[in-house]
């Protein structure tokens, strides 16, 4: 089944830091428009913050199920993205052109989009948001890679 026939069902979790609080609190009601429900975890200003912070609680929600997915922004995408892949349960995927979206859900079963909010237009990031959104993970060989990822 298609994701974005779940959507009514789907609830998503979002965080930023202070360089993407403005295009989390943008894209929130993007989300809700499209029948997401939506659980933000931070930050609510654009005073400077550590995205660990915000980051670390947003993967623990994916892992335990009370999200189905996750979106992270921070300035380059690069310090959320190595926070969240610290977390055994998460396949952090950040992406910067929709088609690079599409294929971190696609190959890597992404389960949190990680975007560059000082380095993409708002735009790109609701076009990067909708293609990780409806497409779906293809499962074969990528699955016995993404089966490799855990360190055990």
């Amino acid at each position: 089944m298609s994701i974005h026939r779940l959507v009514s069902n789907m609830k998503i979790g979002i965080c930023s830091d202070h360089a993407g609080f403005a295009y989390k609190s943008r894209l929130i009601g993007y989300l809700e428009s499209k029948g997401y429900e939506v659980k933000d975890f931070g930050t609510h200003s654009e005073e400077s913050m550590d995205y660990p912070d915000v980051a670390h609680p947003l993967a623990e929600a994916v892992e335990k199920g009370e999200t189905d997915l996750g979106i992270a922004m921070c300035g380059t995408g690069n310090g959320m993205a190595m926070t969240l892949n610290k977390h055994q349960g998460i396949r952090a995927g950040l992406a910067w052109t929709e088609e690079i979206g599409r294929l971190v859900r696609q190959h890597n079963n992404a389960n949190i989009l990680v975007m560059p909010a000082r380095f993409i237009p708002y735009e790109d990031a609701e076009k990067i948001t909708g293609t990780w959104l409806e497409t779906e993970f293809e499962g074969g060989r990528h699955q016995r890679r993404i089966d490799k990822i855990p360190v055990r």
